[in-house]
């Protein structure tokens, strides 16, 4: 998650998915809130951008957007 201070809108939120074998962003979505919301929403970025074969590990900092029972479940 990255805090982004526009004049605008005041605090902005950027949350990305990288993949680490391609170091490249597969997902990003960006908000006003830092909320669950925004965390599934990369989430399904980051889905669509890839072909999902197998199991998929995600390494998260364990906030409380990535430990909330919507986005476990």
């Amino acid at each position: 998650m990255t805090y982004i201070q526009t004049k605008r809108n005041g605090w902005c939120y950027l949350s990305t998915i990288m993949d680490l074998h391609s170091r490249r962003i597969i997902g990003y979505s960006f908000s006003k809130k830092m909320d669950t919301d925004l965390v599934l929403k990369t989430l399904e970025s980051a889905v669509k951008n890839r072909t999902i074969t197998g199991d998929l590990i995600i390494h998260t900092d364990l906030g409380s957007q990535d430990t909330s029972d919507d986005y476990n479940n």
